[in-house]
């Protein structure tokens, strides 16, 4: 595990770069996380993915599939790797602040 500073914030990353306590997330560190993915701006179809992402897991305790988040957000499965280019789990999961979603290799 590693301890980062992202923008004002610290927090500890899981050796894939998840984090470890998603209840630190917020939107501001959302916008840090995605820049260093290399997104440098989240527009309102990022937003859109990552505020089904982040009720799913909240209500849920897990990630929504991917076809969930298509449906969701009305977006097609290539809009969203456009979106995320590391994909919907690896990208979109990590800007959400969720830990590392089961399967996500």
């Amino acid at each position: 595990m590693a301890t980062v500073t992202l923008g004002n914030q610290t927090i500890e990353l899981d050796g894939d770069g998840f984090m470890t306590d998603p209840t630190l997330w917020n939107d501001a560190l959302a916008a840090e996380i995605a820049k260093v993915d290399g997104i440098n701006e989240l527009t309102e179809n990022h937003w859109k993915v990552i505020r089904i992402i982040r009720s799913t897991y909240e209500e849920k305790g897990i990630a929504p599939m991917v076809r969930v988040i298509c449906k969701e957000t009305g977006l097609k499965l290539r809009e969203i790797y456009d979106l995320f280019p590391l994909g919907p789990a690896r990208g979109a999961c990590r800007v959400a602040g969720l830990p590392k979603p089961d399967g996500c290799v």
